[in-house]
């Protein structure tokens, strides 16, 4: 681990700190045109699999919008390659899965024992690590079991997730199987980072809003649960992150992440609340208010500021990813203005 006793590590940990600390979920992104000259050499693919390369590109967006931690660039769907179900990305419709699996065969074919050939993410954190050292903390991830199963059977993105549902409906023996293996790959993979140097894993659960609370508590929270207390056997927090998932807030706190995080969808305070304060928040600002006047955006900041009160264990980001278009000078601006705000007694000089 770089950087156990930043600011950031501390908040996971619900510590006191000096200051709120804040990143972005997607902080190196199409919004900035360093990434986009990469980009024009470079498939997001090549990034992700060249460490020297998304060394760069993670380090350089650290950098330029000096926050407090750095996220390493990776894809999701990175270990389904290595469970045998190759993806490609097509333009303008994301990621696309030429064979998707709908049947106990196609679970029985996916492997587990390969999750090592993902190596070259932790090779990555590693570089990163080293170039910061105790400066900045280093965050890892990996895709929730819940999502990346969605990607698998419905072979990409998808609005209503009729062919996962229908599966944990119809066949909830070979939902668990495929969660099962999802696990296995995801934990190494993951812990895997953290030997490498990362000082905090994020779990993303990006899809799980979809479900009912019922659902949720049926099909994908005892995986979920028996995968953060694995990860946390490595010592690092575990940041556990859904989107429209307010409904869901009682149920995922039973997983034991350290740190939950919250969408736009519900005010900071109030999904605070429905966790009992039992751990820490992150969030949560809607990711387009970064496309306000900077006004509109430093009052809706300030107003996830408040609602936080200065109590341990909050950490400012967004409720989702940064989006291409964003305007790069507000999100500077923004983590500029989260650092330098503090609680009580408004701004410091």
């Amino acid at each position: 681990m770089s950087a156990p006793n930043s600011s950031f590590v501390r908040a996971c940990k619900s510590q006191p700190v000096d200051r709120t600390p804040v990143w972005f979920m997607r902080q190196a992104g199409r919004y900035m045109p360093e990434y986009r000259a990469v980009r024009k050499q470079h498939s997001l693919l090549e990034i992700c699999k060249k460490p020297a390369l998304a060394t760069e590109v993670t380090i350089t967006a650290a950098e330029f919008l000096g926050v407090d931690a750095a996220i390493i660039f990776a894809d999701l769907l990175l270990p389904l390659e290595v469970m045998g179900l190759p993806f490609h990305f097509s333009a303008g419709e994301g990621p696309v899965i030429e064979k998707p699996v709908r049947s106990k065969e196609d679970i029985a074919n996916l492997r587990t024992d390969r999750a090592a050939e993902l190596g070259y993410v932790s090779e990555a954190v590693s570089l990163v690590a080293k170039h910061f050292g105790n400066r900045l903390p280093v965050i890892g991830f990996c895709g929730a079991p819940f999502t990346l199963a969605s990607y698998m059977i419905e072979g990409g993105s998808s609005r209503n997730y009729v062919h996962a549902k229908k599966m944990m409906y119809n066949s909830p023996a070979d939902w668990d199987a495929l969660m099962r293996k999802l696990v296995v790959v995801t934990t190494a993979y993951s812990a895997d980072q953290v030997r490498a140097g990362a000082d905090v894993i994020q779990i993303f659960d990006s899809w799980v809003g979809c479900l009912s609370v019922e659902d949720y508590r049926r099909y994908v929270l005892p995986h979920v649960t028996g995968m953060v207390k694995q990860l946390q056997k490595t010592g690092v927090p575990i940041i556990y992150f859904g989107t429209d998932s307010a409904t869901l807030l009682p149920a995922m706190k039973e997983t034991g992440a350290d740190v939950i995080g919250l969408d736009w969808r519900i005010p900071l305070d109030e999904g605070w609340a429905r966790l009992d304060h039992q751990c820490a928040v992150q969030g949560n600002l809607d990711p387009v208010l970064l496309f306000a006047d900077w006004k509109e955006l430093r009052s809706r900041a300030e107003d996830v500021l408040r609602r936080a009160a200065g109590r341990p264990g909050h950490i400012f980001n967004l409720g989702h990813g940064i989006l291409p278009e964003t305007p790069v000078d507000n999100v500077k601006n923004l983590a500029r203005f989260v650092q330098e705000y503090s609680v009580p007694g408004g701004r410091k000089p």
